[in-house]
C-alpha cells in the first residue's frame, strides 16, 4: 500500500487508493493552474491550497492533513532550492502538468491532473527519474519482452511479458506492487527492482510477466469508488495476470507463481487462496502485521531520523495514532464514514477482517519469504510474524540478508528515505535464491 511513495508512509497511504484526488480549479491555462498549486505548498499556504477542493478532497486532504503530508516530506528531502523545470503531457481527458522541484537531497516531481474546464483532477508527488542501470546478472540476448494486456475492458491495464529464449515451456512470475500508484517496474528514482526481477529471472530461464497497476492507470476512477477495498486494488488484476500467462504459448500452466512486493507480499496468500492452481508464492518484504500497524510505526522512525522528535513531529505522530485507532475500531455500520488514512472505511474493513499469515498457513503450496534485514518499511518484526506462525510448514522458506532495503539493494547505514535516490539493483543473491527455489519446487 504497496505502491507505494518512498518518503513517508503518510504519501505513501494518501497515494494508496487516490493517486488522483479530485480537486477544483478556476478555469485557466493548466500550467497556470499547476504553479499555483505548487506555490502555495512552497508557502505553507494549505488553506490557499485547498481552497477550491471538491466535497471529495476536503474530506480526504484538509488542510491539516495536507500540511502534514508536506512538511513530512520537507524532513525528508531536506529544504527547498529551485524550481528545475515545468513540462505538460496528456492523458485521457486531463493535461498532466508536471513540476519538477530541487531540494536539498533530491528532486521532486509534483503531478497535477487538470481537465479541460480547468479543474485540477489529481495531485501526486514523486522522485523525479533518474537513469536505470540494468543489473550486471542481466543477459538481454537471453530473452524478448513483448506488450500485453492484462484484465479486461473495464480495467484493462497494459504490462509486459519478459520471455526467454527457446520452446520453454517455461515457468512464470506474476509481479504483485506494493503500495501506491506504482507502474510495471516498481521505479523510484534510478531504482527498477521489477524489471531487475523480470530481466534476472527470464536470463535464467523464467518468464516474468509485470504490468502498471490499476491505482495508476485507474486513479480517478479508483478514488471515486467509495467501497473500494484492496481486493479491487490489487487481487483481481493478479488474478487476471495469473491466468493470461496459462494461455500463453512456451509457458508451463503448471508452474505459474505469485511474486508478490510489500502490499503485494502482504496480500500473496489471499491471491493464492483464490488461484489455488498457482505453484507456489513468493513473498518479498511483506508484512504479516496489520497496515495501520506499519504506517504508524514508519511515521514514528521517519520522523525521529534526525534524532530529534520535536513537538510538531509528536503531533503528526498522534495525528496518525488516532487514524490507526480509528480503523482499528471500525464497525460495518462506519462504512459511511469519513476516510482514515486516504483510505475509505470499506478498505480498512476488509482488511481488518484479513490474517495474512492464517491465510498462508492454510494454503497447500510452498511459499518463499524474503526480507532485507535494514528494511524500515516493513521490519524484521514482520518477518518473526511469518516465521513464528509458519513454523509448522516443512514447505516454507524463509531468508534474510543483513544488507539489503526495502528494494533488496544492498546498502550500510541505517535505511532513509535518501537511498532511493542512490543508484543500485536488486541483489544478485535475491534473484539466484528465487531461482534455486523455483526449480526446487
Amino acid at each position: 500500500m504497496q505502491r507505494a511513495s518512498y518518503w513517508t508512509i503518510v504519501i505513501l497511504v494518501l497515494l494508496l487508493v487516490a493517486p488522483l484526488t479530485t480537486l477544483a480549479q478556476d478555469n485557466g491555462d493548466p500550467e497556470t493552474i499547476a504553479q499555483a498549486v505548487v506555490e502555495n505548498l512552497l508557502a505553507g499556504d494549505f488553506a490557499g491550497a485547498v481552497e477550491n477542493f471538491d466535497a471529495v478532497i476536503q474530506v480526504a486532504l484538509p488542510p491539516e492533513t495536507l500540511q502534514q503530508t508536506w512538511e513530512s516530506l520537507l524532513a525528508q528531502v531536506g529544504p527547498f532550492q529551485e524550481q528545475l523545470a515545468t513540462r505538460s503531457q496528456p492523458a485521457g481527458q486531463y493535461t498532466v502538468v508536471i513540476i519538477t522541484l530541487q531540494f536539498e537531497k533530491m528532486s521532486i516531481d509534483v503531478q497535477v491532473s487538470i481537465d479541460d474546464a480547468g479543474q485540477v483532477g489529481g495531485l501526486y508527488f514523486s522522485q523525479t527519474p533518474q537513469e536505470y542501470q540494468p543489473p550486471v546478472y542481466a543477459d538481454t540476448g537471453a530473452f524478448t519482452e513483448q506488450e500485453v494486456t492484462v484484465g479486461g475492458d473495464d480495467w484493462a491495464l497494459p504490462g509486459t511479458l519478459t520471455l526467454p529464449t527457446g520452446d520453454g515451456p517455461f515457468p512464470a512470475v506474476v509481479l504483485v506492487h506494493g503500495s501506491g500508484p506504482q507502474d510495471r517496474n516498481e521505479a523510484l528514482g534510478p531504482h527498477r527492482p521489477f524489471q531487475d526481477l523480470a530481466w534476472g529471472l527470464a536470463t535464467n530461464g523464467i518468464a516474468v510477466l509485470r504490468y502498471d497497476k490499476r491505482t495508476l492507470v485507474y486513479g480517478e476512477k479508483m478514488a471515486a469508488q467509495p467501497d473500494l477495498t484492496v481486493q479491487d486494488e490489487t487481487i483481481d488484476d493478479a488474478l487476471a495476470a495469473v491466468d493470461l500467462l496459462r494461455t500463453i504459448d512456451g509457458i508451463d500452466p503448471a508452474r505459474v507463481y505469485v511474486l508478490g512486493h510489500s502490499l503485494g507480499g502482504y496480500l500473496a496468500p489471499r491471491i493464492a487462496a483464490q488461484a489455488p492452481d498457482i505453484a507456489g508464492i513468493i513473498i518479498l518484504a511483506g508484512n504479516s502485521r496489520p497496515l495501520g500497524n506499519l504506517i504508524l510505526e514508519q511515521t514514528t522512525y521517519l520522523l525521529g531520523l534526525d534524532g530529534d522528535l520535536s513537538d510538531d513531529d509528536q503531533v503528526q505522530s498522534d495525528a496518525i495514532a488516532q487514524q490507526v485507532e480509528a480503523i482499528q475500531n471500525l464497525k460495518p455500520e462506519d462504512e459511511a464514514a469519513a476516510l482514515l488514512l486516504g483510505a475509505p472505511p470499506a478498505y480498512w474493513l476488509d482488511l481488518n477482517a484479513y490474517d495474512p499469515v492464517g491465510t498462508a498457513q492454510a494454503l497447500a503450496v510452498p511459499i518463499l519469504i524474503l526480507q532485507g534485514e535494514r528494511d524500515y518499511q516493513v521490519t524484521m518484526t514482520d518477518f518473526a510474524g511469518w516465521q513464528d506462525g509458519l513454523a509448522t510448514r516443512e514447505d516454507v522458506t524463509l531468508i534474510t540478508y543483513p544488507t539489503l532495503n526495502h528494494h533488496f539493494v544492498s546498502g550500510q547505514e541505517p535505511g532513509s528515505p535518501a537511498e532511493y535516490a542512490v543508484p543500485g539493483n536488486v541483489s544478485q543473491a535475491v534473484i539466484e535464491d528465487i531461482i534455486a527455489w523455483i526449480q526446487a519446487n
